[in-house]
This record gives C-alpha cells, structure tokens and sequence, in this order.
C-alpha cells in the first residue's frame, strides 16, 4: 500500500512539474542553468540579440547561459514545437504569438508564469509592473485558461495609416482624416487626381492588403471587437464589423480602392506616389522609408485610422513563452533572462535595432536621438496608449485564413451579412474544435 502510494506521488509531482501548473520558486535556483532560446530573427535583428545574449551569460550573476537558435520563421517554430511539447526536447524559451501559446497550452505545453511574475523573490516589483504599457502585459493572460499567463512582451508593433503628407496638400487638405466621410473624400479625391511627382501611373485611394489584422483594425476602429471574451465566441458579424465592412466595400464600389495584388505592393506603390493610403505594421516603417526615398521623395507620416468612439488601435506581437517539460530550476533561469531582455536600459537598445516598440514607458527617455531621426515612430510610439489586441485563442491562425477569404470575397461584392454570419460560425466552430481536443 505505501509503495503505491509512493508510485502516485511520484507521478502526480512528474505531472506537476511537466505542465503548467502554478509553482513556487522561493526555495529554487537558477544557478548554473544552460538554456536554449528558439527566435525568429534574421540580419541586423539577430545581431541584436546575440549581443544582448553575450552580454547577460556574462554579466549575470548566476552563471545563466543562454543559448540562441534561430529556427526559421513564426511558422516553423510552430511546426517543430507541436511534436515536442511537454517534453524535454521543446526550448526553455520560444517566441510564440498568443494564439499559438494557446495551442501549446491545450496540449499542457505551457508554463504558467504567474507564479514567476508575482514571485515575492524573483518577480517584477509594483513599480516595474506599472511601467509596462498595460495592452502589452495583459495580451499574454488567456481568459480561455483561468487567466494562465502563457508569455511574456519583449516588443510590439501596430497597425497605423500609412499617408502622402504632400498629395493632401495638392488635393486641398490639411492633415489626414480623423473622420470615415474624410477618409473617403481623400480617398475618392486621389483616385481622380494623380500625385503629381508620381514615378508610375495610376492612382488610388486606398490600397487594401487582404488579412485578419486588417480585418481587426477596422472593426477597431469601427468601435467594436472581433471576439466575446466573456461567452468565449467570436463576433465577426457583430454591428461594429458589419459597417466595417460595408464601409470598405463601398469604397470599392466607387472605385476610390483595391485590393493589394503583390507582395508588399501596397508599400512598393505609395512609395511611387500612386497610392494615398495603406493600414500596415510598424514593423514596415523603414521599408516605408526606403519605398519613398527610391521612390517620389515626398513627406509622409502616420496616423490612426479614424474612430468612432474611443480610439482603439490593433497591437500586436510575437511574445516569449517558458514550454513544459523542463525543472524549475530552468524555468527560474528562463525568467531571468526575460527580464533581463525587458529590463529598460536594454529595451532601449532592442528598439533602436529591430524598430520595434519597446514594452516600457520608462524607454522612451533613452530613445530622444531615435525619435528625432525617425519621426513617423515616435509618432506612433504616442499611439501605444490605444492599444488593443486580437484574441489569445487557440486554431486562430486557422480562423484568420477563414476571415482572409471571406473578406475578399465581401470586396468582390458578396452580401456582407450574410458572409459575416457564416464565417462567425464556422470560426466558433473551429474554435470548439480546439477546445475540445
């Protein structure tokens, strides 16, 4: 009887220990630990992170070592995680977007980090919580699972309205739309009246990159959300989505946009000065830069799209997340270089290297330099306070390609109702799916 009773602590604690329960790491130490960090970064951006990495393996002081291996892009790393989770094999670190950790997490393939965020020992400290924007730390708590926290923000980006400060000009305005009737009107102005200094002919309005985020950001904007977090079920069809949509296809209808038929067109034509706007990633503002620099050389800038009712702009980013399988003494180790990476001082220094928004209000007193040679990111760097994010739900990545379609196919004119009510549907069935697995 007590040798059983043995054999079933012996396995409930192996349980414990390999999914994402809450622990308790007062009495553990990360010293000593060798880790392994699965990324996506490439060029300069892994450059970046190699130096941080070199500088904590010798600076901290437990004797951390981080081990860095890019495996390809966010895609990649979701195939060769699915096959290792809750094992040894999977990382003690890997970027992953919330709705992939969500995934992980239905196969117990995460790690909880509450218990390593709130940790009276190794934890962030009151201040140190208040200083991240609070849109980043709360993207990476998943009400789908008791509020589990499954990652943690290094970074993000936006989505922001990309415009030719000087087209506006010659059409007659003096700034970019803050209102659906002014976007229209600039847009439907443009498509009449070519750029001037253009390199190409044709003009457009609005140039529409068919995609879930682009769906999100003008639902957003329309004061509405794409998911119900308290009934757990997406509301594609909700009111706000629906004039949305009716709006966007109306501009369609009138010839003032279209939709984006190469990869990063959208970018390559409103550097040509053919196209007044485009909504993308922060992300793409060098390569905006760059369009325009070898392109019609006119001065542009950003803005939100505009808003009915509070301003509300999509968020977005890649987290870090600690997967199951490994001793605490590893996941103690992991969180140190998380916070380590998020410290501000080296936030400053991720920021300025990747573009990327720094997580911390405190960073951007150490960004004056950057902000004065790049004035369309620190413009959007003001707009992080109206940061709103997508759903943390797991099978997401199969429901945008479901709304990716049903959004070009309310572009080419089908009822968009009738084509919301459908793809809400089909999206909670998917998500049932994954929950039910």
């Amino acid at each position: 009887m007590k040798k059983s009773l043995v054999v079933f602590l012996t396995i409930v604690t192996a349980l414990l220990l390999s999914v994402g329960f809450a622990q308790d790491y007062e009495n553990v130490s990360p010293e000593g630990q060798t880790i392994t960090f699965w990324h996506q970064h490439t060029r300069s951006r892994a450059d970046a992170l190699n130096e941080i990495i070199a500088t904590f393996n010798e600076t901290n002081p437990y004797g951390i070592t981080v081990n860095a291996e890019y495996q390809g892009g966010y895609g990649d790393i979701y195939k060769k995680m699915v096959p290792v989770l809750g094992t040894s094999d999977s990382p003690n670190l890997v970027v992953a977007y919330q709705n992939q950790a969500a995934t992980y997490a239905v196969a117990d393939g995460m790690v909880d980090m509450t218990s390593l965020v709130d940790s009276p020992k190794w934890g962030l400290s009151a201040d140190d919580k208040a200083d991240f924007f609070a849109a980043f730390l709360n993207a990476d708590v998943f009400p789908s699972f008791d509020n589990a926290r499954y990652g943690f923000p290094p970074n993000r980006s936006m989505e922001v309205m990309y415009y030719n400060e000087d087209w506006l000009k010659e059409l007659g305005f003096d700034g970019p739309p803050t209102t659906f009737e002014e976007f229209k009107n600039m847009a439907c102005a443009a498509s009449q009246n070519p750029y001037s200094k253009a390199t190409s002919e044709g003009s457009l309005g609005y140039e529409l990159s068919i995609d879930a985020s682009r769906f999100a950001s003008w639902t957003f904007a329309f004061g509405g959300d794409i998911f119900d977090y308290e009934a757990n079920q997406y509301t594609y069809d909700s009111p706000a989505a629906i004039e949305a949509m009716t709006y966007l296809q109306g501009l369609f209808d009138e010839g003032c946009a279209a939709v984006v038929t190469e990869r990063y067109g959208d970018q390559s034509n409103f550097g040509a000065g053919r196209t007044l706007f485009t909504v993308g990633s922060t992300s793409g503002l060098p390569y905006y830069g760059s369009a325009v620099d070898d392109g019609a050389a006119f001065n542009w800038s950003v803005a939100p799209l505009p808003q009915k009712g509070d301003t509300q702009i999509n968020l977005y980013g890649a987290s870090v997340s600690i997967p199951s399988g490994h001793s605490l003494e590893q996941n103690l180790a992991t969180w140190e270089f998380i916070k380590y990476y998020t410290s501000p001082e080296v936030q400053a220094k991720w920021a300025q290297a990747s573009n990327y928004f720094p997580v911390r209000k405190s960073v951007a007193a150490n960004l004056g330099d950057y902000f004065e040679k790049n004035p369309a990111y620190k413009k959007a760097f003001d707009f992080l306070q109206y940061g709103k994010t997508e759903p943390p739900v797991p099978g997401y990545d199969e429901v945008r390609d479901l709304i990716a379609s049903e959004m070009a196919a309310i572009m080419d004119g089908e009822d968009v109702v009738s084509t919301l009510k459908l793809a809400t549907a089909e999206a909670n069935f998917l998500l049932e799916e994954q929950l039910g697995e």
